[in-house]
């Protein structure tokens, strides 16, 4: 593994293939292609003004805005991926499927499934004129009590996400219902060693614990995977309205409780720990949004379902954190990912460990 050689350009958009084919690292957009693209749809006309829309560390979304249109580009970061990770087409798929069902997403306008455009598949959705909330609420939210609407509101989206009947909306194909908590273990062990850049024992600890404290799995639900206030769009003044809910990459069937186990370990309130994914969301620790705690009981509240067992669910997000992060820092030591974030990883992930580990009584 190894950093790009001095000089090699980093170049993000360029206009046409023929300057893409010149460089020696690809570029994210190229625009020729994208405007062939976005015509063939009927989505506007004329030059595309072209804006990084994300402050995210995974996904690239950009925002197009020509005549007649102004929407958003998804795409993954750069090759070379994880196995079935950045799933694009998946994510247009989850989006369409949800269309209607009370969980507020944006609305998939044309998918590209053809890699010569961009080198990888990509989608385009409508434009939500709203914001997202990582290091601070807009002024026309910060008082506290917008700021405890807004986690009211986050939670009740979840609680309905996990309420959708996903066989009515077309998505049974999504996963395999039984055995969600098995694969996961799985899957994520399988990526670490394929993506690990260094022994880690303490992350093998957590994962011979995880599977020996297996928890039962109640009625498989649709799984975000990513749920955190992040990924969601609200609009910029009261009342509180939630927009949208982004970043669907990662939704499969499965344990509901799983995706709250990761909004806790995410979310900053109170005497909550502090980790690499909290840091990227320090807006919750304002005055109003509760902690995780309270996010947890009100969930239980809204559906019902037990959270006895919410210690160890914690736990596996925190795991995959690690993995799925150590996925990046490799590419950043490969020189293929370039987000200069991902250099803090060489401290980050163990320190997600850690915590993990004192968070499921392992550390000594």
């Amino acid at each position: 593994m190894h950093a790009p050689p001095e000089g090699t350009d980093v170049v993000e958009i360029v206009d046409t293939a023929e300057e893409a084919a010149e460089l020696a690292l690809p570029p994210l957009l190229v625009r020729e292609p994208v405007d062939g693209f976005l015509d063939a749809h009927g989505l506007g006309r004329g030059p595309t003004e072209v804006r990084r829309a994300d402050e995210g560390h995974s996904n690239v979304t950009y925002c197009l805005k020509r005549e007649g249109a102004h929407v958003v580009l998804r795409r993954p970061p750069r090759p070379p991926l994880p196995p079935s990770a950045h799933d694009m087409l998946r994510e247009a798929r989850v989006l369409r499927g949800l269309e209607g069902s009370g969980v507020p997403v944006p609305r998939v306008l044309a998918v590209c499934e053809d890699e010569s455009l961009l080198g990888v598949p990509f989608y385009v959705m409508e434009y939500l004129d709203g914001v997202t909330m990582t290091k601070a609420t807009p002024p026309g939210l910060a008082s506290p009590v917008c700021r405890a609407a807004v986690a009211e509101d986050m939670v009740r989206a979840l609680a309905a996400l996990h309420a959708v009947d996903y066989a009515a909306h077309g998505l049974e194909g999504l996963g395999r219902p039984e055995g969600y908590l098995e694969r996961q273990l799985r899957r994520f062990a399988g990526l670490w060693e394929i993506g690990r850049t260094r022994d880690l024992p303490e992350l093998d600890e957590l994962t011979a614990w995880l599977r020996d404290t297996l928890p039962e799995s109640g009625p498989a639900t649709i799984v975000h995977g990513d749920y955190r206030i992040g990924n969601l769009m609200y609009a910029e003044t009261a009342p509180v309205r939630l927009l949208g809910v982004l970043d669907w990459e990662m939704a499969t069937l499965g344990d509901p409780l799983a995706d709250l186990g990761y909004l806790c370990v995410s979310w900053a309130g109170g005497d909550d720990a502090d980790n690499v994914i909290t840091q990227l969301q320090r807006v919750t620790r304002e005055d109003g949004f509760p902690d995780s705690r309270r996010l947890a009981a009100l969930y239980a509240e809204l559906t019902g379902r037990s959270i006895a067992n919410l210690g160890w669910y914690r736990v596996l997000a925190l795991w995959k954190s690690a993995i799925f992060l150590e996925q990046s820092y490799k590419r950043f030591l490969a020189g293929t990912e370039h987000d200069p974030w991902f250099a803090g990883m060489a401290e980050g992930v163990p320190a997600i460990v850690a915590q993990a580990r004192h968070e499921a009584g392992l550390a000594r």
